[in-house]
């Protein structure tokens, strides 16, 4: 378990705070407001947990995938929409055009669960497999030969699709004004970024950690070098859901100065949360929402009222099971 602090070098994005206001009007016509439960634990700090594993989809990416899907203009939206996911969003923007009744197609991770392909299919979403390093790709170049002729909705990157995951952050607020610390996983930053844009825009000194499992934590490596770099190191766990291969300069441009840092944890940390969430509150969390509770049970988030954000719970049973009944 490593700590990296947030640099204070580079340009300074934010989400426009009307954006966010907006977003707040409609984004429950497709997602619900989750709660916020304590963590039935005795752990270093008073933990709870933002369930957004409770999400129509399993996950909190039907926040911003519903709000970029809604704001696409009319022109584009009617031509379908494709994204790149290795699971969550892909859903998420699934959902988000059926309700519009326009088409999707999924750039999909090989490293995607079962559980998040049926998900795609049952929503009435196109799958087009590819490895990691070829998603990786599309995500950078906004673009892929399978995917012509459709419209482009990036998973994490833009204004739209941060606005809409703010509401999270705004939920939190609104259920535990008090808050301390809020940390959640971080796979290209939407989710934190996305949590800490809506904190800021209301005033809360609140601090948002990034959380990063050990095999890949491209922001940790990049607090470092205080700038955008790719992970050296990046391997497949079963933390699909959050460690990506490198942080992007567009959300550099808002993590280094939103984020208070990344909380680096180690895959048996990880492993060993999944198992507390699970005996303790009886909630099924996948790996990257069980990352943010890792990191919170280490002490490192502080000793105050800190919120983990359970960002989904989409994890093949037999692969849970298996994580479980290791020693």
């Amino acid at each position: 378990m490593s700590t990296h602090v947030a640099s204070v070098g580079g340009t300074q994005r934010t989400i426009p705070a009307g954006m966010i206001e907006d977003a707040c009007k409609h984004v429950y016509e497709a997602a619900i407001r989750t709660p916020l439960v304590r963590l039935n634990y005795d752990g270093p700090a008073e933990i709870y947990l933002k369930l957004e594993c409770l999400q129509p989809i399993g996950a909190f990416k039907i926040r911003g995938a519903y709000n970029a899907v809604r704001l696409l203009p009319e022109e584009q939206r009617k031509r379908g929409v494709w994204t790149v996911s290795a699971g969550n969003a892909a859903q998420g923007v699934a959902l988000a055009a059926r309700k519009a009744g326009v088409p999707c197609k999924v750039l999909v991770m090989d490293t995607a669960p079962a559980a998040k392909l049926d998900s795609v299919r049952r929503l009435g979403g196109e799958i087009v497999q590819a490895t990691y390093d070829q998603c990786w790709k599309a995500l950078s170049d906004r673009a892929h030969p399978a995917m012509t002729g459709m419209t482009f909705v990036h998973p994490f990157e833009d204004d739209a699709f941060i606005a809409g995951n703010a509401s999270a952050g705004l939920e939190i607020l609104e259920d535990l004004p008090d808050v301390d610390a809020v940390v959640a996983g971080f796979g290209g930053g939407g989710l934190s970024c996305g949590v800490a844009s809506g904190l800021r825009e209301r005033g809360s000194r609140a601090k948002v950690y990034a959380a990063e499992p050990e095999t890949a934590a491209p922001l940790a490596y990049s607090l470092a070098a205080g700038s955008p770099q790719y992970f050296p190191n990046w391997k497949a766990s079963f933390v699909d859901g959050c460690g990506g291969k490198s942080v992007f300069p567009r959300m550099w441009d808002i993590a280094h100065h939103l984020l208070a840092g990344s909380i680096v944890c180690t895959l048996e940390e990880i492993r060993r949360a999944m198992k507390i969430v699970a005996e303790r509150n009886h909630i099924i969390a996948e790996g990257a929402g069980a990352c943010a509770v890792a990191a919170g049970l280490s002490g490192k988030c502080g000793a105050g009222k800190v919120v983990c954000v359970v960002s989904g719970g989409n994890i093949d049973l037999s692969v849970f099971a298996q994580l479980m009944n290791q020693a």
